[in-house]
């Protein structure tokens, strides 16, 4: 008998895959655990909810491959400190022509990425490892026995998709799985995130001139900062007054990361709710054609632009955290901490979205190290996490979160799913120093 609201039905056919590893999201932490594992000889899936990989950096078109170098007051160039499956990465997009030189990001550097090529650059390196890719693919459930997750159930137009795997990789960002499976987690500053923003290109605008007006620092001067406070007693309507702009590969346009996408209510939206994150998208696409409007009434070389794309969707910095065998702590970002199970390291500063000027805090001439038992969490077996939903406090999160480190998370966490499966150990007890052993390995430069 069907209860008032009716009976939740699907009669379309099901299928069932059997695989080694699963990976939940195709963002640079998910493409590098899936290679990286397919690599060891495992059978690997991986879903994604979109037609591309890429995950922040393409769908919310961030568009910088942040936290590879040194920062230092001293004008040394750019010094690269982070090492391994980027720097594959890196060459294949140098190779398509998708990829900018280093530009200047304060007292350090990025690199700006065509996120076209991006998808181009992860369907080969998925292809050429064997990973079997199902895009279009919605996590719905996941699998598991007891304690012990033993894959997940997707949802496809064809239908649903149960994939059985002994170890799956939680690579969404927003600990979906391990919000599923109910392990713990942390959201923010007792629930506060970093607020999300909606990155768009400008075309039409002459580099050149911008450049030589502006500076090649692509955070922007105080100058434009003033400008924007001015413009907003003025009628515009432009919350963040510290902005960055970045030339990028193609002629004539600027990546633009200003807006500051909060509610009508004054709260930071977090993406995790859905009405929040719909809320987002309707605000974001509000302010990034009242930037565009001020950058093309007021900034140098900017008269005669327009927006050519936006993100997917807004980008999206912070939700959920998986509690972790260990976390990562906000002391451990600017005391450059480093650890005997480090799997990556970081020199990008704290980076908190919060209020019309982001705060930065820099670590000058170090780096610090992310333990591997910020990937695995505190309960549960066959469940591990990979990329910016890692184990750690609300401002490491705003240091921790950006691309390179996130290629170095998946290379780590493809390494432990493989040996896992191989069963060399539990994930839960494989040791870091082993999984750190195989990343010099395989150049990662840990020692």
């Amino acid at each position: 008998m069907a209860n008032k609201h009716g009976d939740a039905l699907d009669r379309r056919p099901g299928t069932t895959i059997e695989a080694d590893v699963l990976v939940a999201g195709g963002g640079a932490a998910g493409l590098a655990a899936a290679v990286t594992a397919a690599r060891q000889g495992c059978r690997v899936v991986l879903a994604e909810r979109y037609g591309f990989c890429g995950g922040g950096a393409v769908a919310g078109l961030s568009g910088t491959v942040c936290g590879l170098y040194a920062a230092s007051d001293r004008d040394s160039g750019p010094v690269q400190l982070v090492h391994g499956f980027v720097d594959e990465f890196i060459a294949s997009m140098q190779r398509r022509g998708g990829l900018s030189a280093p530009l200047r990001y304060g007292k350090t550097w990025t690199l700006v990425h065509d996120p076209l090529i991006w998808r181009e650059v992860a369907d080969a390196l998925l292809r050429e490892a064997g990973v079997q890719v199902i895009y279009h693919a919605t996590v719905a459930e996941v699998l598991a026995d007891g304690d012990m997750v033993r894959g997940a159930q997707l949802v496809t137009t064809q239908g649903k998709v149960r994939v059985f795997a002994p170890v799956t990789v939680d690579a969404s960002g927003d600990a979906n799985l391990v919000a599923m499976a109910g392990r713990d987690t942390t959201m923010g500053d007792h629930g506060r995130v970093q607020n999300p923003t909606m990155i768009f290109r400008l075309g039409g605008v002459d580099v050149p001139r911008f450049l030589a007006h502006y500076g090649d620092d692509t955070i922007m001067p105080a100058e434009v900062s003033a400008a924007i406070v001015a413009a907003g007693e003025a009628g515009y309507r432009l919350p963040r007054a510290k902005i960055w702009l970045f030339p990028t590969t193609r002629p004539g346009e600027l990546l633009c990361n200003c807006t500051r996408v909060t509610g009508a209510d004054g709260r930071e939206l977090n993406p995790v709710y859905y009405r929040d994150f719909t809320e987002a998208e309707f605000e974001g696409r509000t302010q990034m054609r009242e930037y565009a409007r001020f950058f093309r009434d007021t900034l140098i070389g900017c008269e005669q632009s327009w927006v050519n794309d936006s993100g997917v969707q807004v980008g999206v910095r912070q939700t959920r955290q998986v509690v972790g065998t260990s976390t990562l702590r906000n002391a451990d970002i600017l005391a450059a901490s480093k650890f005997r199970d480090g799997i990556a390291r970081s020199p990008w500063p704290i980076e908190l979205h919060s209020g019309s000027r982001p705060r930065v805090e820099w670590l000058l001439d170090d780096f610090y190290e992310v333990p591997l038992g910020c990937f695995v969490p505190a309960t549960g077996d066959g469940l591990l996490v990979a990329g910016r939903c890692l184990s750690a406090e609300h401002e490491a999160v705003a240091s921790a979160r950006v691309t390179a480190q996130c290629f170095s998370y998946g290379h780590a966490v493809g390494h432990a799913a493989a040996l896992a499966v191989r069963g060399a150990a539990r994930v839960r007890d494989i040791p870091g120093e082993d999984i750190r052993a195989l990343l010099n390995r395989d150049g990662a430069q840990l020692h």
